[in-house]
C-alpha cells in the first residue's frame, strides 16, 4: 500500500477491526482462542465465535471466571484474547488480572471495547475513564491504544505474537482513518508525524486524529506544533518523548481517559524526572461520564482539536 492518509475512507469503530482482525488470526493459527462476558455482538468476538465455535468460550456475565480460564487457557499453550466492556474488564476483574495474569506473568491478550467517554448513551456506569490507569499500575503488563482500524490491525497481530499480558483499549464509535496505510506497529515506539519547535502534542487513541486537527488549525496562525501518536501507554517510547521535550518549549498531552494515571500521568512522570519542561493534560477532569451522544460528550468535555489547539497557545504563553 501506499503511505497517503486513508482520509477518503468511511470512519470504522476500533471494535469493529478487532473482531476482522482476530478471525483472520483464528484462520492463520490453531492456538488463537477467544473469550467473552456475554457480550461477543458488542465486543465484535462474534465473528470469531461463529466460525471457531470449538475455540470460542462464553463465560456468560461472570467476568472473573473468564480472566482465570483465559489463564489456565495459556498455561496450556493458547493464545487466548478475552473480551468484554473496558469497564468490566479493568474493574470486576481487577484482582483476577493482578494475581493469575500479572503476578503470574501469563500469556493472555485482554482486549476490552467501549472505553472512554464515547461510550455515549451508555452513560457513566458503562464509560471506562480509568481503566488504563488501572491497567498501567500492574507489573508486567503492556498497555495499547490504538488511534484507528488501520492501527488496530497491526496491534492485534503484533500482541498475538508477544509473550505476555497486555491490556488494549478500543472504542465503540467509528473514528476516522488517521495512521499512514502502510503503517506498522511496534509494541513501545510512537509514531512521530512531525516534531515541532513551538508545542509537541502527544496523543493516544481518538485524540490522536484531534491532535492532528490541532495541529493544523495551530499552522495556520503560526505555530509549529508536532504530533506523535504514542499508542503505547507502557512502555512509553521514552526516546522519542525525550526529544519532543527538547524539541518544543512545551508538552500537551490528549487523551479519553481521566488525566490522573492515564497517558498524562505517564508523560508527567518521565518528563519531571528526566527533562522537566511545561505540561498540560487534555483529559476527563477528574469526574465520570454522563449520557450523551460521542461527539456531544467530547465537545462537553473539552476534547476537541479546538480544546487542544487553545491549550497550546495558553501554554506558550505562560512559559515564557
Amino acid at each position: 500500500m501506499s503511505s497517503a492518509q486513508g482520509t477518503e475512507r468511511k470512519p470504522k469503530a476500533t471494535r469493529n477491526q478487532y473482531g476482522e482482525t482476530l478471525l483472520e488470526l483464528g484462520r492463520e493459527r490453531s492456538d488463537i482462542v477467544a473469550l467473552d462476558a456475554d457480550l461477543s455482538g458488542s465486543t465484535k468476538t462474534g465473528k470469531f465465535a461463529k466460525e471457531f465455535p470449538e475455540r470460542f468460550f462464553n463465560m456468560g456475565v461472570a467476568e472473573q471466571d473468564m480472566i482465570g480460564t483465559a489463564a489456565g487457557l495459556a498455561v496450556t499453550g493458547k493464545v487466548p484474547f478475552a473480551s468484554t466492556f473496558a469497564v468490566f474488564e479493568t474493574g470486576r476483574a481487577w484482582d483476577q488480572i493482578r494475581l493469575v495474569i500479572c503476578y503470574s506473568n501469563t500469556n493472555v491478550k485482554l482486549v476490552a471495547t467501549h472505553g472512554g467517554i464515547t461510550v455515549g448513551e451508555d452513560g457513566a456506569s458503562h464509560q471506562a475513564l480509568e481503566d488504563i490507569a488501572l491497567m498501567r499500575a500492574l507489573p508486567n503488563m503492556t498497555v495499547i491504544v490504538p488511534a484507528d482500524a488501520t492501527e488496530t490491525n497491526s496491534v492485534i497481530r503484533a500482541v498475538a505474537d508477544y509473550k505476555g499480558p497486555v491490556y488494549v483499549r478500543l472504542g465503540r464509535s467509528n473514528v476516522p482513518y488517521t495512521m499512514p496505510d502502510d503503517y506498522q506497529f511496534r509494541i513501545g515506539r510512537a509514531h512521530v508525524f512531525h516534531t515541532g519547535k513551538d508545542a509537541n502534542i502527544i496523543a493516544a487513541g481518538i485524540m490522536v486524529d484531534a491532535a492532528k486537527k490541532a495541529s493544523e488549525l495551530l499552522a495556520t496562525e503560526g505555530f509549529d506544533a508536532g504530533v506523535i501518536n504514542m499508542s503505547t501507554i507502557k512502555p512509553l517510547d521514552e526516546e522519542t518523548l525525550l526529544n519532543a521535550a527538547k524539541t518544543g518549549k512545551v508538552i500537551i498531552t490528549a487523551e479519553e481517559h481521566s488525566i490522573i494515571g492515564g497517558l498524562g500521568g505517564a508523560v508527567c512522570e518521565f518528563l519531571a524526572e528526566n527533562h522537566p519542561v511545561p505540561v498540560r493534560r487534555i483529559g476527563i477532569n477528574d469526574s465520570f461520564g454522563c449520557s450523551g451522544g460521542a461527539a456531544e460528550l467530547l465537545q462537553l468535555h473539552g476534547l476537541t482539536a479546538e480544546n487542544i489547539a487553545e491549550a497550546v497557545k495558553t501554554s506558550l504563553k505562560n512559559a515564557q
